[in-house]
């Protein structure tokens, strides 16, 4: 580790400001510094004094030897003066010194309507108006012999009175915005194409603006009255060191002009106390003061070259960037925290949103599970009773079947019916007999053979339908049980037929048939 990094880091609060002001004036790097703060007993001014008149003798001791001598002889009293030391200890002062607050200005729409006296009274009344503006000329043109009596009075009467001048310059009234746009507008005009970024809004919202994106405003005011302005905008504002300076972003310029023309950039003038055109001064936000005090930390009056208008920007901005950088550092963290804060929320709801959907599905899923179990015990609820019915229909059917013709019935019809099983029935049946007889019986034929089987009724609400057909092997032919007539001209005098199932899907068959002939 070095001497100087040793050095700084032993160094106290008031001994690290007197270095920065040292090193901001001189240049001078720490290591070179500090011993020399050191002889100085870390006087700032006495330091620089040595920098730039000598080493030289220590004043402290000569002080001290003093003390002990007697007075010197009289000299004489001719007053001298250095004036690079004094130079640097004005700047030095204008750093320490105190800043003053920016005040706000009252500005007035320049959309108000003007108001115009009737006819009447107005030519009553014009004597009066003729000898005030006689007045009033008269003493503006001895406002411009003696100049400096308009600001002795500007300052000492009511501020009320002092924005009595506002509107005597002839130039139209206009708001805020619209101000500071014709202002550009004039500006650029005047001077061409430059570099300097105008705000184009009023000052108090400039000033807003500053304090809200913490920012220094420099803000410049031009007085047409003065032979300088001219000259002064072209060889320093335009030039190209002083242009650089603003536009560079690390130095953080918000720049606001006016014209004391204008009635806003004049009550600007009276507030900032101006007292020599051109005008700059840096504004910035001083948390010291107050969370919404802006302070006015630089001022840089009259004609400048561009070195010295630089130097002063950046003496000015270099002394406060420190607080606002901690403000920026304090605004990041909260930003940060915000967003940290926003994430976690946002992940939050979105695993909310999760578990909602998983919920939801879930509740669904059992909701579904339960109505096909329902649906499911209702099928086979419907499917017991309907095979309860089908039992008790075919005891029913087969007890109410006619009896099978005697050897004394002419013309029976006798059937031999082949079931699936391979039994096989045999019956005689009367001529005038339906078909559907023929498909009971062969349907009933376990019920026919449980003789003991006791009576039952038809089972209510039950519709029942044949689950096979009767065919004929050889040629085939169906005799369906939907189309009726008697065994004896379906069949004829005997036959013999095979039991045929139906399927479900010539059930469906069957039904499409049907509804497409319907």
């Amino acid at each position: 580790m070095s001497e100087s990094e040793l050095d700084l880091d032993q160094l106290s609060d008031s001994e690290r400001t007197a270095l920065e002001m040292y090193m901001a004036v001189t240049s001078q790097e720490p290591s070179e510094a500090i011993p020399l703060l050191r002889r100085s007993e870390w006087n700032v001014q006495i330091a620089i004094s040595k920098f730039f008149d000598g080493e030289g003798p220590d004043p402290l001791e000569e002080a001290r030897s003093a003390m002990s001598q007697p007075p010197p002889p009289p000299h004489s009293n001719r007053r001298t003066q250095n004036l690079m030391t004094d130079d640097l200890t004005e700047r030095l002062s204008q750093m320490t010194r105190v800043t003053d607050p920016a005040p706000r200005v009252n500005t007035q729409s320049g959309d108000q309507p003007a108001y115009r006296p009737p006819f009447i009274i107005a030519l009553l009344f014009m004597p009066f108006n003729l000898v005030y503006r006689l007045l009033c000329g008269s003493l503006r043109l001895f406002g411009r012999l003696f100049p400096f009596l308009p600001r002795l009075f500007n300052r000492t009467a009511n501020p009320a009175l002092a924005g009595a001048r506002q509107n005597t310059t002839g130039r139209r009234p206009l708001g805020p915005k619209d101000t500071a746009a014709r202002f550009i507008r004039e500006f650029e005009e005047e001077y061409e194409s430059h570099s300097i970024p105008f705000l184009e809004n009023g000052y108090n919202m400039a000033l807003e603006k500053s304090h809200r994106d913490l920012k220094f405003l420099l803000v410049i005011l031009f007085s047409p009255e003065h032979d300088d302005t001219s000259s002064w905008v072209r060889d320093t504002l335009l030039a190209p060191e002083v242009a650089e300076f603003i536009n560079d972003p690390q130095n953080n310029l918000l720049v606001w002009g006016g014209n004391v023309r204008d009635s806003e950039a004049y009550q600007v003038s009276n507030s900032l106390r101006v007292t020599k055109f051109p005008f700059a001064a840096v504004v910035v936000h001083t948390p010291n003061v107050s969370s919404t005090a802006m302070s006015v930390v630089g001022r840089i009056p009259g004609i400048t070259t561009p070195t010295e208008f630089v130097n002063k920007l950046r003496a000015s901005v270099t002394s406060n960037q420190e607080p606002l950088e901690r403000i920026r550092s304090s605004r990041a963290e909260q930003q940060a925290s915000r967003s940290l804060r926003e994430e976690q929320d946002s992940a939050y709801e979105r695993s909310l949103a999760i578990d909602r959907e998983r919920t939801r599905q879930r509740r669904e899923a059992e909701a579904a599970r339960q109505r096909e179990e329902q649906e499911a015990a209702g099928r086979q609820a419907a499917e017991e009773r309907r095979r309860r019915d089908l039992a008790q229909w075919k005891v029913w059917r087969a007890q109410s079947l006619s009896a099978e013709p005697g050897p004394d019935v002419k013309d029976t019809v006798r059937v031999s019916v082949r079931l699936p099983s391979g039994e096989r029935i045999m019956r005689k049946f009367a001529p005038d007999a339906d078909i559907e007889e023929l498909y009971a019986v062969v349907d009933c034929y376990e019920a026919l053979q449980d003789a003991d089987a006791p009576a039952a009724s038809e089972p209510e609400g039950f519709v029942h339908q044949y689950s096979f057909r009767l065919v004929s092997p050889m040629p085939r032919v169906v005799y369906p049980v939907e189309e009726g007539g008697s065994i004896r001209e379906k069949i004829g005098r005997g036959g013999n037929l095979l039991v045929e199932p139906i399927e479900d899907e010539d059930v469906e068959d069957a039904d499409d048939d049907e509804a497409e002939m319907s």
